[in-house]
């Protein structure tokens, strides 16, 4: 997940195209950095419970 205006979105599209098919990378629109850890109306709460529920349920 990376803010689309975020200075670090290089690095996650990196890890992105070193692992295609296997990992989803979600660029939150009018979002940088900072704005991922405080902006609760930016966060995309769906997709980090789809990805906690596929990957950390029992």
């Amino acid at each position: 997940m990376a803010g689309a205006d975020a200075h670090s979105r290089y690095y996650s599209e990196d890890v992105q195209a070193m692992a295609p098919g296997s990992v989803e990378l979600v660029i939150v629109p009018d979002a940088d950095h900072v704005d991922l850890y405080d902006r609760k109306e930016l966060i995309p709460f769906d997709k980090l419970d789809e990805f906690f529920t596929k990957n950390l349920a029992a």
